[in-house]
Formats: C-alpha cells, sequence, structure tokens
C-alpha cells in the first residue's frame, strides 16, 4: 500500500513536471496566414508575461532557405530579459516570388499586433530584427509603412529595428557592385543573383529597397546596424543606409563586429560577455525609452 502511494506520488511528480515545462515552453507553429504551411511563427514568453516588450525575429537563408527554429541563444537571452521572442517563417523563393514573401512578414507583424497580447507581449512595444536576407526584411518592414498601414497598423509600434549583417538595404548598389566585380575579373554574371531574386526590374528593385523609403516624419524607429567587420558588401551596406537614415534625422548606430563571421554575428547573439550582444541590449534598453 505505502508503494502504490509513493508510486502515485512519484507519477503526479512526473506529470506536474512536464506540465509545467509544457507552460514554459514556446507556442509552436502557430498560423499568421492560411495559404502556405511556411505561414507559421513560434512565440517564447517567460513565466507569468504580461504586457512586455516584444522581438520580432526573421531568420536569414538568402530568401531560399532557412527556418524559425534558427534562433540559437536568442529566445533564452531575451525572455530571461522580459521580453516575449516570437520567429517566423515565410515562403521562399523560388517558389514564390519577393512580393509574396515580404507580403508575409507584413502578414506575421500584423498577426503578432492583434494577438501578441494573449502571449503576455505589448502589441505597441514591437523590436524587429532580422539575420541576412531577414535583415533586409526587417528594414523594410521598419521603413516601407505600407506594409504596416496594410495590416492596420502605424510604424510608431516598432521601437526599434536590428538588421544583422544583410547586404541588401539598397539592392541596385548590390547589384551594380557584383556585376562590375564580374566583369573587372572576366568571370560570368551572376545566373540567380540579387538582380534575379528582386525580379529583373530596376523598379521593383529600388522598392525592396529599403532606403528608398527612408522620410522624416513617418515614425521611421531608431536603427541599429549591425555587420561584420571582415566583409565589404555588407558594411559598405551598412553605411550606405546608416548615411540615409541620418541624412532623415533618424537616430542610426553602425556597429562592425569584430572576430566574428556571417554566422557567428548571429549565432552570439545572447552569449556572456559578447560584444554585439551588449551594443544590442544597450539600444534595446534606449529605444524602449521612445
Amino acid at each position: 500500500m505505502v508503494f502504490l502511494k509513493q508510486l502515485r506520488y512519484l507519477v503526479f511528480i512526473a506529470v506536474a513536471c512536464v506540465s509545467n515545462a509544457h507552460a514554459q515552453g514556446p507556442a509552436r507553429d502557430i498560423a499568421y496566414a492560411t495559404a502556405h504551411e511556411r505561414q507559421v511563427l513560434d512565440v517564447y514568453a517567460p513565466p507569468g508575461a504580461k504586457n512586455l516588450p516584444v522581438v520580432f525575429w526573421i531568420h536569414g537563408g538568402g530568401w531560399q532557405s532557412g527556418d524559425k527554429t534558427m534562433v540559437a541563444l536568442k529566445p533564452k537571452a531575451f525572455t530571461e530579459a522580459g521580453f516575449v521572442f516570437v520567429s517566423i517563417n515565410h515562403r521562399l523563393l523560388p517558389t514564390v516570388e519577393m512580393e509574396a514573401i515580404t507580403k508575409d512578414v507584413g502578414s506575421a507583424l500584423g498577426w503578432v499586433h492583434e494577438n501578441i497580447a494573449k502571449y503576455g507581449g505589448d502589441p505597441a512595444r514591437l523590436l524587429v530584427m532580422g539575420h541576412s536576407s531577414g535583415g533586409q526584411l526587417a528594414a523594410l518592414m521598419c521603413t516601407d509603412d505600407r506594409y504596416a498601414k496594410a495590416e492596420g497598423f502605424s510604424l510608431t509600434i516598432i521601437k526599434g529595428c536590428v538588421p544583422v549583417d544583410a547586404d541588401t538595404f539598397d539592392i541596385p548598389a548590390i547589384i551594380e557592385v557584383a556585376e562590375t566585380r564580374a566583369r573587372a575579373h572576366q568571370l560570368p554574371l551572376p545566373t540567380y543573383g540579387h538582380r534575379q531574386k528582386f525580379g529583373n526590374d530596376p523598379a521593383k528593385h529600388r522598392d525592396f529597397s529599403a532606403v528608398t523609403h527612408v522620410a522624416p516624419n513617418k515614425g521611421i524607429p531608431p536603427f541599429l546596424i549591425l555587420h561584420i567587420a571582415g566583409h565589404p558588401d555588407t558594411g559598405a551596406q551598412a553605411r550606405r543606409m546608416g548615411n540615409v537614415l541620418e541624412a532623415a534625422g533618424i537616430p542610426v548606430k553602425v556597429v562592425a563586429g569584430r572576430e566574428t563571421t556571417h554566422a557567428s554575428i548571429n549565432d552570439n547573439i545572447g552569449a556572456p560577455n559578447d560584444p554585439v550582444t551588449k551594443e544590442l541590449f544597450a539600444f534595446v534598453a534606449e529605444a524602449l525609452k521612445r
């Protein structure tokens, strides 16, 4: 009889532990639209979350690959710091065109604005971030207010933007650089480079460029533009974006990560004593005072 009581107690403890772990774990594969299996997102929230600022994360992968689970240390780092962390998927090239991808990201932002309070997030305090191609998408969402307006909110709810090692804030410039480099070295021109990915149309190239949409009095948030120190293209694009924002009177800081790579600058966000992480959290603390 004593053994049965002990057994029931152990089973109760095990069930309670599993339930508690589930309650504190992420809410996965939430649909923000219904047209495609990749129109889903994950929400990570601290236990007892209420009215917390929200980090909205867009993965990299050249718009052709990648997944919302590629978040490394970020969910733990942000939730422990008192944030709700959202990581999204979007449809991918070449299955769809770029217009569908940008619309997906806008739709996901709209879903967060409408629903994140249920998960303990504050819909009026969003921070939009992304790595590589996700950095281009993040910057576009924070400068081209047509996406926000289509979802019924204003850019003013976005308190800060952090693109990480992106090379496509000015798409005509990166196309020109890549093709000039190829011609100068008598190499073949890219067959599926930025020119083709963004529609092989100069008007589209300008429209998908965040620099095109930067202007005063639109509610564009402050930017922290992170890039690796050792890559000329992401460094040049970061400075280009920074200069355009500064000319429009929008607060911006451009930070070059030293002794890091395109992958590690992203994966190390949240690591103790990581210099880029320190810059990011200092930026976020200041941005949330807006």
